[in-house]
């Protein structure tokens, strides 16, 4: 099990709890590491990360391969690049995730992570698992 009955928090003053996730996003090139939260969107096809966090990784956002992302608000450009996720214990190696511009939390999606888990959301309780 990843995690269990892990707390809903709440990132922004004034914000209503979510189920995020502590994650270290790592990159495998140069070892640049984030530690940051990211939300666990059962709506999302894939895992996205903020475009900001390409330069602090090491990145060169543009240098990317360029797709075409349809958003809740409307057609964007994301580049990919190769990234390894570490949830607790758990480590995600040499992933292709897309870095978008205007997004400003890290979706843990299904593609790339949530298909490799049992996910368990108690919104009375606010909490969720990860078996």
């Amino acid at each position: 099990m990843l995690v269990e009955n892990h707390p809903f928090i709440i990132t922004h003053p004034g914000d209503i709890s979510r189920p995020y996730l502590p994650i270290t996003i790592i990159n495998p090139e140069n070892q640049n590491e984030l530690n940051v939260y990211a939300l666990i969107d059962t709506g999302a096809d894939e895992c996205a990360l903020p475009a900001s966090f390409a330069l602090p990784l090491g990145h060169n956002l543009q240098a990317g391969t360029p797709k075409k992302i349809s958003t809740g608000n409307g057609i964007t450009i994301a580049y990919s690049h190769t990234v390894c996720l570490k949830v607790f214990d758990f480590k995600v190696d040499n992933v292709l995730i897309d870095f978008m511009p205007n997004l400003y939390v890290p979706l843990l999606g299904v593609m790339n992570f949530l298909n490799r888990f049992t996910l368990k959301i108690d919104y009375p309780a606010k909490s969720f698992s990860i078996i």
